[in-house]
């Protein structure tokens, strides 16, 4: 009896974005759920960085094709033995783990535990816009910096956060305004900062030019928290000195070199890391956090509080518009989200 198969996009080789070979159509079999798997119908899916920093040039080749794509909105298919959170027909979205095969294919498997009820006022790109990001920022903030979820306590607090006019930016932005922090976003060009603005942050300086003294100009000394979304090691001498007495910093940008630690030894600051797939690759006993608080972020969009930063929306999906968002992410300068939707 013949396997089931699906469309899917995927690669052989590791190329530059320009190679027609770096990102292609294929055909692969359809797989079935076991234990704690969902077997979700993909609608939507959204692009981001980590994409493309796997798919990067190195000397290596995939047999299967290797299966990208960390945001999948979609609808369940079928449920593993194991399920108890979701059943055949309910809309979803989530991040999956970067240590199974991605979402970019028809169906898709995915751990129930990291998955939450799709926004019901969302269209399903709209909804591939924000898991990765949103569990990356919820993380950040709540987790690692250990914002507080109480307005009272986080009133007259201040976050910078650099890189906000990117996808966790955007939604970092809104989540720490939704946690009643004063928020500083960083953005250099006009298209980056009137986004930045219109995410709600309370105000904008440049990331290319010395924190301290636009803080200044702003009459604030310091910072409570510091989120770095774009290059730690560039940014780490000004967030040393933009840092608050036992503040707190948080990057999610791995570094080439060694940091220089002791810049923060003075001020007992902490500094930690935060990569929103730790709890799926390590299988952590909390894993099913993130099936909450995706839940909780899709309660704050349907009341309004927050919204999607959809910013691009292509169709269908494919490894032509796939390699057209790759090198629109690899420039540098997207603002929100870039999303597929349909195969």
């Amino acid at each position: 009896m013949a396997k089931e198969t699906m469309k899917a996009v995927g690669l052989y080789k590791y190329l530059n974005v320009e190679h027609s070979e770096s990102l292609i159509d294929v055909e692969i079999e359809k797989p079935v759920p076991i234990g704690k798997d969902l077997l979700v119908k993909v609608k939507a899916i959204s692009v981001n960085p980590v994409d493309t920093k796997v798919r990067a040039p190195k000397d290596k080749t995939e047999v299967p094709p290797r299966i990208l794509g960390w945001d999948v909105a979609g609808v369940v298919e079928q449920t593993g033995p194991e399920c108890t959170l979701f059943q055949p027909g309910d809309e979803v979205y989530y991040a999956g783990s970067i240590t199974r095969p991605g979402g970019n294919s028809e169906f898709h498997l995915v751990d129930e535990r990291i998955v939450g009820t799709k926004p019901s006022t969302l269209d399903f790109a709209q909804s591939a816009a924000l898991p990765l990001t949103a569990i990356t920022a919820w993380e950040a903030l709540f987790d690692r910096l250990g914002v507080s979820h109480n307005k009272d306590v986080n009133a007259g607090k201040i976050i910078l956060i650099i890189g906000a006019a990117g996808g966790v930016g955007s939604i970092a932005i809104q989540l720490a305004k939704y946690a009643g922090l004063t928020v500083i976003g960083t953005a250099s060009r006009p298209t980056s900062i009137d986004w930045v603005k219109t995410m709600g942050a309370d105000h904008v300086i440049n990331h290319h030019n010395s924190f301290v003294p636009q803080l200044n100009a702003l009459g604030l000394q310091h910072t409570d928290y510091i989120l770095c979304l774009n290059s730690t090691e560039q940014h780490w001498q000004n967030m040393a000195e933009a840092i608050a007495p036992q503040g707190k910093i948080c990057s999610i940008v791995e570094t080439d070199h060694p940091l220089n630690l002791t810049l923060l030894k003075n001020k007992s600051v902490t500094f930690v890391w935060e990569l929103m797939f730790t709890r799926s690759m390590f299988q952590t006993a909390d894993m099913i956090e993130q099936h909450k608080l995706l839940n909780e972020v899709a309660q704050l969009i349907d009341s309004g509080t927050i919204r999607t930063t959809l910013a691009v929306r292509m169709e269908p999906i494919d490894a032509t518009n796939l390699r057209k968002a790759h090198a629109m992410i690899e420039a540098g300068d997207t603002v929100g989200k870039v999303v597929l939707e349909h195969f």
